[in-house]
């Protein structure tokens, strides 16, 4: 499988997204499920 990289565009946006989830009290783990990424990478 080709790894995925993102641009600084969709970075920003799943930054927001994982603010905007993490204020609504949704855990870290399931943050990172709803963006797709690992909880290593969000840190």
């Amino acid at each position: 499988m080709k790894r995925k990289r993102h641009n600084p565009e969709q970075i920003i946006r799943k930054l927001r997204t994982a603010e905007q989830l993490l204020n609504q009290g949704q855990a870290v783990a399931d943050v990172c499920r709803a963006l797709e990424v690992s909880a290593p990478t969000y840190y």
